[in-house]
């Protein structure tokens, strides 16, 4: 008899009724694993709860990912380990740990134009997402133009709130260019407010150092960058561009050996082990 026969309608209903239908698309497999095995009734109970417990664990990481803004292509275990950047390894195992988001620590990515800055940046994203926290990426001019816009339609509170609620706040290209005095007070009012709150991180070109000059005013940007540096992790990256080996990849090409994927997976099995 076809394993399948012996899912009878009544136990598709109740199933369905207690929204746990997708346990049908394995069932048939896990009865006949369980009759191969001779699989104890209690085990047998734990091996499917536990193909549900996992397939919603999927979905909810996936959709903070959406949520996130998360680049996919951008997770640790698609980066090229042959790229020529350098920086900290033993200070970027202690990142991948998360312990800083336990902390509310925060960390600055500094380093030259494509040298993958955003890359790491959005792998920590996707390691938080895969442990339960809820993140935003956001471009720091498109946040600053964000809240500023929404001054105009009195949404200002709703839209600061979605970057001060999330667990870790992802900031690229922080202080690219000069801040008018509105979007001074912004970036100051969202530093002040998840600093010991909430995790950020930080990519830029510039140096902390650097950043005192491109707010209006001077204030409350030594008031924030002080907050903002004093509790948080320095990753310096140099090298050539990592942008090129992402063209390579999206082109069909082959951007990693054998070997170099083989590292990586240790990597990311190390890192969330």
């Amino acid at each position: 008899m076809n394993t399948a026969d012996l899912i009878s309608p009544d136990l598709k209903t109740v199933l369905r009724r207690m929204k746990l239908s997708p346990i049908l698309d394995t069932l048939p497999e896990r009865l006949a694993l369980a009759r191969q095995q001779k699989m104890a009734h209690q085990d047998f109970l734990l091996l499917v709860l536990s193909d549900e417990a996992a397939r919603r664990d999927s979905l909810a990481t996936s959709l903070r990912v959406q949520r996130a803004r998360l680049d996919p292509a951008m997770q640790l275990e698609l980066w090229d380990s042959t790229a020529q950047v350098t920086y900290d390894q033993t200070l970027w195992q202690e990142l991948v740990s998360l312990r800083f988001l336990e902390r509310h620590a925060h960390l600055i990515i500094v380093g030259p134009v494509g040298v993958g800055k955003t890359f790491l940046a959005h792998a920590l994203g996707h390691i938080a997402c895969r442990h339960g926290c809820s993140v935003s990426a956001v471009r720091a001019d498109k946040m600053l133009k964000t809240l500023k816009h929404s001054r105009l339609d009195n949404s200002y509170e709703v839209e600061l709130r979605k970057f001060l609620a999330v667990d870790l706040l992802i900031c690229d290209d922080f202080a690219l260019d000069s801040m008018d005095a509105m979007e001074s007070r912004d970036a100051h009012e969202i530093i002040t407010e998840r600093h010991r709150a909430g995790s950020m991180i930080f990519t830029s070109n510039r140096g902390p150092d650097e950043w005192l000059a491109m707010f209006a005013d001077p204030m409350r940007a030594q008031s924030a960058i002080d907050r903002l540096t004093g509790n948080a992790y320095d990753l310096v990256i140099e090298g050539e561009s990592y942008r090129q080996r992402l063209k390579t990849r999206l082109s069909g090409q082959p951007a990693r050996t054998r070997s170099a994927r083989k590292d990586a997976d240790s990597s990311i099995n190390a890192s969330t082990g």
